[in-house]
């Protein structure tokens, strides 16, 4: 598969190549002893740094430079490269953009297309093209991700650093989003720009929404990818890219999370799924594209879709309705005119035995390689077996991720993101693939490639939606959130599961994920485990041997954060579903679903004081805490999060953010800053202050990060929040106990006698008899008493500034 590939990819290179005119067009004057720039820097010019096992002598094929074509080469294979230092190099003057492809003497291809651009410096290892010499380490440290803290942030919505790359969605007039405010607002050079707000919350770690080139009517959230392999370039400045993005986070010390989708396309096919569009960005930002509505300038459809269908040109496919175009472009991805003749795709699930090749596409055209499920599943139901095999959502085309082809292509594609510096995966729509899917072809491959990375932590955790009150989701194992968490503890699936990529092979293997389906679904048979739970109040080493790599988002913390009490209360109940709940992600509400709000679809409103609480526990309680851009100053509250071109963005949960942000911020720390304007007003509102304040006093206290807890009456008594937490690591010399209570006084009992200090107050109480008891505090107050005894990881008062719940 991999070298089908890179055959495509040379084809297609060539017929650039021969569409640039290099046999014909003049180029710049080279030689075999082309030499680097001597400050590189300073030039106005590019170094292209190149090495490969494979190649002795490389060239570098240019074309297509700016701001004039200076530096196109002569003639293919391009121009010859020169050693020195372990690197071959080749200096390009007097450009600001060049495309490049690395070569041989034989012009055989070495290396993807990249268009360089932005920085003075390319280097291109083994292949892979990168802004940053890999040699150099990079400046953030490999920690457990459990150390950090998650600040999640709509890109396109959170601050404009570039309006020069601003433009409207297709359906922007149907939503009213006004010239001011197209919904591709924001970008990666803004969210650059106020690395420093983040930090001064004290965050340590940002979520961002999928950066992967996307094309639909309303796609500013990144969810409908045409492209997994490539940046969106509407995020993207001329001087500023995703990779330095990545850089600057990581030169601030800290981590960046990048939402990925394993599951769906959009429906305007991708590039190498369904290659049914190009799109043309030149068009996009050079034109009245920023007037909506110019669907045709963007989209090009390719000459694949207009022969499939029976056109001969873009005009006469866009003189279709949208209806019979959407039909079109469906059926090409899923082969949807394909029903089938046995078995029923809506009910309860039958025996593998009674599906057979109908389940799959049989057209040299339409599907044809499976790689889509096809549209026999049509009818999908949200709580049951169907929702693995159906599309969600019109602009949600379905991939078949029981297809090795579909993974192969998957984790190649997102493990580039893994090399240019990502360094956690949230991944969206878990629920609606099969576990076994993600445990043999999936999970573990991601996991491998970031340690191969350099990544031994790197973090994925799924959306596992579950909208139910109960952990097990109606009664269905294979539904459920902890479910995910675990690998497969039977080998024969493995055994069963076929690795080719032919018809046959695909279905095999669906129908071994609906034997899979009938055999594992029963919750009262599902495992258990105590890594999250002290034994005693004693730490002992998890037992980490089933994990799947696929951590969760607590879905049903999340609902119940309408009263943190009760939030807590379901999750000290059901934690040993999960292999290890202090890996689950918590947050209040999203750009999707907020708790207890009409139907989840409201931002929080729930009021300062309960979101203080919220925050006191998740930031105490077991797990990684998360919170969505703007809550900190309660943003849109009380607003629907999200109805698509049906009202401007202003009016929902997902509206600009940047005008909070006006302004000077500065982080010499985490939670430790100087601003000015606009932003340090945001800064000194009541939850700004509360969640600088409790991210310090978890960043100071391992127990708090990667802690296990009790609740035993043994050791906790009174208070409907209390609890213990340690984490013991003699290699690290760490033993951290802290005592926790959140609204209510507690009495924690056969405790080790010693100095306890409270994070929060600088309170210090000297144990002598095992007891500690903390008088009745307010709601959304909290103690956090840390052992400082010898041999223990103690604090020297209290942590972080003021806060008007904290006291």
């Amino acid at each position: 598969m991999t070298g089908i590939k890179k055959l495509c990819a040379l084809v297609l290179v060539l017929m650039l190549v021969v569409s640039a005119g290099i046999f014909t067009v003049s180029g710049a004057e080279t030689s075999d002893t082309n030499e680097v720039a001597a400050d590189a820097s300073e030039a106005k010019g590019i170094t292209i740094h190149v090495r490969h096992k494979d190649l002795t002598q490389p060239y570098i094929y240019l074309w297509n430079s700016l701001p004039t074509n200076s530096a196109m080469s002569k003639s293919y294979p391009g121009e010859k490269m020169t050693n020195a230092n372990g690197w071959f190099n080749y200096y390009v003057p007097n450009v600001t953009k060049v495309n490049a492809i690395v070569t041989d003497a034989k012009g055989n291809q070495y290396s993807s297309e990249k268009m360089l651009t932005s920085a003075n410096e390319w280097w291109c290892d083994e292949g892979k093209w990168y802004k940053y010499n890999r040699d150099n380490p990079d400046p953030v440290e490999d920690v457990d991700m459990r150390e950090e803290t998650i600040y999640f942030v709509m890109t396109t919505r959170f601050y404009d650093g570039d309006s020069g790359n601003n433009v409207h969605c297709w359906d922007d007039g149907q939503a009213n989003n006004p010239d001011s405010d197209p919904a591709w607002r924001g970008d990666f050079k803004g969210l650059a720009d106020k690395l420093d707000y983040i930090k001064a919350l004290g965050f340590s770690a940002i979520w961002v929404t999928p950066v992967v080139t996307n094309a639909s009517g309303y796609d500013y959230h990144g969810y409908h990818a045409m492209d997994f392999s490539t940046v969106d370039r509407r995020y993207e400045s001329d001087d500023f890219t995703y990779e330095d993005l990545i850089r600057a986070v990581h030169d601030k010390g800290m981590k960046i999370i990048q939402d990925v989708v394993w599951q769906h396309t959009g429906n305007f096919g991708e590039s190498f799924f369904s290659p049914l569009f190009t799109k043309d960005y030149d068009a996009m930002f050079n034109s009245d594209i920023t007037k909506t509505g110019k669907i045709e300038k963007e989209m090009v459809p390719t000459d694949y879709l207009l022969s499939s269908i029976g056109l001969n040109s873009p005009e006469e496919y866009w003189a279709q309705k949208g209806a019979i175009q959407y039909g079109q472009r469906l059926n090409l991805m899923k082969n949807t005119t394909y029903t089938g003749d046995n078995g029923n795709s809506t009910g309860s699930l039958p025996s593998s035995k009674d599906y057979g090749m109908d389940k799959i596409s049989d057209s040299d055209i339409y599907n044809p390689n499976n790689y889509y499920h096809t549209g026999y599943f049509q009818s999908l139901n949200w709580d049951d077996w169907t929702c693995k095999y159906a599309q969600i959502a019109g602009d949600c085309v379905d991939l078949n991720t029981e297809n090795p082809a579909v993974a192969e292509y998957v984790v190649d594609s997102y493990s580039n993101y893994i090399d240019m510096g990502v360094d956690g995966f949230r991944v969206d729509t878990v629920r609606h693939i099969p576990r076994i899917s993600l445990n043999l072809m999936y999970n573990q491959q991601f996991l491998d490639n970031a340690k191969n990375a350099g990544k031994s932590n790197f973090l994925m955790f799924g959306e596992i939606c579950t909208r139910y009150t109960q952990i097990w989701y109606r009664g269905h194992a294979e539904e459920s959130t902890p479910y995910y968490t675990w690998k497969e503890s039977n080998s024969k699936w493995a055994d069963q599961w076929s690795w080719g990529t032919s018809a046959e092979d695909i279905n095999n293997n669906m129908n071994v994920t609906f034997d899979h389906y009938l055999e594992e679904d029963d919750p009262t048979d599902e495992p258990t485990s105590d890594n999250a739970f002290l034994n005693g109040i004693t730490y002992h080493t998890p037992d980490r041997s089933m994990a799947s790599g696929m951590e969760a988002i607590d879905f049903q913390m999340h609902r119940m954060f309408g009263d943190a009490k009760n939030a807590y209360g379901f999750a000290k109940g059901n934690d040993q579903y999960y292999n290890d709940a202090t890996y689950n992600v918590m947050y209040v509400d999203s750009h999707d679903y907020s708790p207890e709000s009409p139907d989840e679809k409201n931002r929080f409103a729930g009021g300062t004081q309960t979101w203080a609480e919220n925050l006191d526990l998740m930031f105490t309680f077991r797990g990684i805490p998360c919170v969505y851009y703007g809550s900190e100053v309660e943003f849109q509250k009380g607003v629907v999060i999200d109805v698509g071109p049906n009202a401007p963005l202003s009016a929902t949960g997902r509206a600009y953010y940047g005008d909070y942000l006006e302004g000077n911020v500065t982080a010499t720390d985490f939670s430790e800053y100087t601003a000015s304007g606009t932003v340090a007003d945001t800064l000194a509102s009541p939850l700004s202050k509360h969640l600088s304040k409790v991210n310090a006093i978890r960043r100071a206290i391992p127990a708090l990060q990667k802690g296990q807890y009790t609740a035993s009456s043994n050791y906790v008594s009174g208070g409907n929040m209390s609890y213990i937490r340690r984490y013991t690591n003699k290699d690290e010399g760490v033993d951290s106990l802290a005592l926790v209570t959140v609204s209510s006084g507690a009495t924690f009992k056969n405790i080790p006698n010693g100095t306890y200090i409270d994070a929060v107050t600088g309170d210090v109480q000297n144990v002598t008899n095992g007891t500690l008891t903390v008088p009745t505090i307010g709601k959304a107050n909290m103690r956090v008493y840390v052992c400082c005894a010898s041999g223990f990881t103690g604090i020297n008062g209290a942590i972080g500034g003021s806060s008007d719940y904290l006291k």
